[in-house]
């Protein structure tokens, strides 16, 4: 079940790893706004954090249909999972049209409380706009391969996402290059080709929701919003929703401290992100491996299956990501120089390879926060994580990052403490503080089998 998902999200980091590549080499072309290499990187890391914001977004919707779906189909209910599916696609266009809204008119004012400032703030409203304008299409792709994979169909998501990061990579070329006719849109033509391909991601999960895939159909009968079903799906998805959105806040708050340090850190910052991708997705893989599983053995009132199909899936991403954590620390400044050729980037490898070493130790912990928050999503226990969430990242990661980055701390009203200065390594080494925490704290829930009694 996790082989179709680890493939899947591969394709989609070798499309942000080809959009990094576009932002590294290429000369500037003819915009709205004139950079250097490194600021172009900037931008692209908080831009990325941002689109990962969107996606994060998308989490209102998602968990609640995999888990409802997994449950009806685990009891043998067909009907009610197929109820759900439709009512997932009425929740997903409401959600989309708002979170378009809200995007488009908060996005300059998020840039400013980011401390993203100038060519660099103009860079990321230029790049983010198209994703915004066009999240609705975003929003009905993952809520419908959501509600397949509770089913238990995954490979219908490798085929749309698969196809949709293939189709990404000549769109985003040909968006930034031009061809022809076609002028060059320069940096926003990456993010226009991700939101084309993602719309017609859309399109297909619509068209094959509408013929009927494993078991699952979509009728214009049951389009109509049923309160009841939706009052369901938001009551397991708002708190796995929130939960993914204070992940993302703390994420942003943590670049707001890194976007300090200057536009070669956060360049650094963003391609590590990168590279660490290859660990974080695929413990994402095992993880939706393991959330559909417990679903399903809970729906059919075996939860000792339900418990050893999330070990097992814990045991295999932990394996992978491991060994990925081995690359990282061997080959980290090969993986640095391919982004970036040029002089002027230097301090941005020097900025970037201890880094991604220090995360190769990290992978234990952060499997533990992966893939046991999708074994706890699929029971619908989406409440107690958010409390580990958030002692994380307010109690662990940002007073440390504070503390270990800068070399003096403002209090506000109680003046200045001194800190270590480490710039950027001192950041990760907080991340690093974090993941131990929270891994932690996921990994008791799970053993203490608490989740096996939840109701959805």
């Amino acid at each position: 079940m996790a082989w179709p998902v680890l493939v899947q999200q591969f394709l989609v980091l070798a499309v942000g790893l080809s959009d990094q590549f576009l932002a590294g080499y290429f000369e500037p072309l003819p915009s709205k706004v004139t950079a250097d290499h490194v600021a172009y990187q900037s931008a692209q890391t908080t831009a990325n954090y941002l689109a990962w914001v969107l996606s994060s977004y998308c989490v209102f919707v998602t968990v609640g249909s995999t888990a409802l779906v997994a449950r009806y189909v685990g009891a043998g209910s067909w009907g009610n999972a197929i109820r759900v599916t439709n009512q997932s696609m009425v929740l997903s266009v409401g959600l989309g049209l708002i979170g378009s809204v809200v995007g488009l008119t908060g996005l300059r004012a998020l840039l400013e409380v980011l401390q993203v400032h100038g060519p660099t703030a103009d860079l990321c409203a230029e790049y983010l706009q198209p994703l915004l304008v066009l999240l609705v299409f975003q929003v009905i792709e993952l809520a419908g391969i959501a509600c397949l994979a509770g089913a238990g169909d995954t490979r219908m998501g490798l085929w749309v996402l698969g196809s949709v990061a293939v189709l990404n990579l000549p769109l985003a070329w040909l968006f930034f290059r031009g061809a022809g006719p076609l002028p060059g849109l320069g940096f926003q033509g990456i993010a226009l080709g991700t939101a084309i391909s993602n719309t017609l991601g859309g399109l297909a999960v619509l068209t094959v929701l509408a013929r009927g895939r494993a078991g699952l159909k979509l009728h214009l009968s049951l389009l109509r919003p049923d309160a009841d079903l939706l009052k369901r799906l938001l009551r397991i998805s708002v708190p796995a929703g929130i939960d993914s959105l204070s992940v993302a806040a703390g994420h942003l708050w943590f670049l707001s401290i890194i976007n300090l340090l200057g536009d070669v850190p956060s360049a650094a910052h963003g391609i590590a992100l990168r590279w660490e991708g290859l660990a974080y997705l695929s413990g994402s893989a095992f993880g939706t491996a393991a959330m559909t599983l417990v679903g399903q053995n809970l729906g059919a009132g075996r939860p000792r299956e339900a418990a050893h199909s999330g070990w097992v899936a814990f045991g295999l991403g932990l394996g992978i990501m491991c060994v990925m954590g081995v690359v990282f620390y061997v080959w980290a400044p090969e993986m640095f120089g391919l982004f970036n050729p040029n002089p002027e980037q230097q301090g941005v490898i020097d900025a970037g390879v201890p880094v991604l070493r220090l995360v190769a130790f990290a992978m234990p912990p952060l499997a533990c926060c992966i893939i046991f928050t999708y074994a706890l999503r699929g029971a619908g226990d989406t409440r107690v994580p958010v409390l580990f969430t958030w002692v994380g990242f307010i109690g662990v990661r940002i007073p440390l990052a504070y503390l270990l980055t800068l070399p003096e701390v403002d209090l506000g009203p109680l003046g200045t403490c001194p800190g270590l200065g480490l710039g950027l390594r001192g950041a990760w080494l907080a991340m690093f503080a974090d993941l131990v925490v929270r891994g932690g704290f996921f990994l008791y829930r799970f053993a203490s089998g608490r989740w096996q009694t939840m109701r959805v």
